[in-house]
């Protein structure tokens, strides 16, 4: 698997030590450098991208703000490292569903670690999505044993860190994946992604306001930037 990717980071050097490191690395083809976020987000408008290098202390528009800006929009987020000599971001970074963080600078051994980890998740999306397409149901590896899920019983999914939570009729799992994977492959209009953290089964929602949508009585937090987009979804279903 080759990844499409680009590199932000308003410091040419620092940007430069990860240009050439990508460009050295046999499964990354980088389409582009960019000092900005804002130009960087141009470019995604009209360009799939698999993986972002992102610096997060960027003047203007901030690595943060970026991700939020991301979120918020109809671009496909691709997968993001984090690379930055403030290791007190490294937290709020994996709070944000990041792949990685990396500490400048970056040792070789790291870089291609962090790219090893890209590469897993999304070969086990690619499998993950041949199932759903083929089947309607995935099979699942939680505590060692594989498990069948049929698509229609899963009511939401969580991101925790490297892994996913999925809560279904029959039990929750937790498994190694992203919640890209399944935003991106569950089939569409039947699911929608609520929050950073979090999508939704639309046929499993009970009630919802401005600020939460309730499955089971359990309430699941809604991104104001997101409800919009569930009440289009929700009217898609009527």
């Amino acid at each position: 698997m080759i990844l499409d990717s680009i590199v932000i980071d308003s410091n040419a050097l620092q940007r430069m030590d990860t240009v050439k490191k990508s460009n050295d690395h046999h499964s990354i083809n980088l389409l582009a450098e960019f000092s900005s976020c804002i130009e960087a987000n141009e470019f995604l408008m009209n360009t799939d991208v698999d993986l972002i290098f992102l610096e997060i202390e960027i003047t203007k528009i901030n690595g943060f703000e970026f991700l939020d800006i991301l979120d918020a929009s109809n671009i496909s987020v691709p997968e993001i490292i984090i690379t930055s000599k403030n290791t007190s971001f490294a937290f709020k970074s994996y709070s944000y569903g990041v792949v990685d963080f990396l500490s400048k600078p970056i040792e070789n051994i790291l870089f291609n670690k962090s790219v090893d980890k890209v590469l897993t998740k999304l070969n086990l999306l690619n499998n993950t999505n041949k199932q759903v397409k083929e089947n309607q149901h995935i099979f699942v590896k939680s505590n060692l044993k594989k498990r069948k899920v049929f698509i229609k019983d899963i009511k939401w999914i969580e991101a925790l860190g490297d892994y996913v939570k999925l809560i279904t009729s029959n039990g929750s799992y937790v498994i190694l994946s992203t919640m890209k994977a399944f935003e991106n492959d569950l089939p569409k209009g039947k699911f929608l992604r609520i929050h950073k953290s979090y999508i939704i089964n639309l046929k499993k929602i009970e009630r919802y306001n401005s600020r939460f949508v309730e499955i089971d009585n359990f309430k699941i937090p809604l991104s104001r930037n997101k409800k919009n987009h569930l009440t289009d979804a929700l009217e898609s279903q009527s």
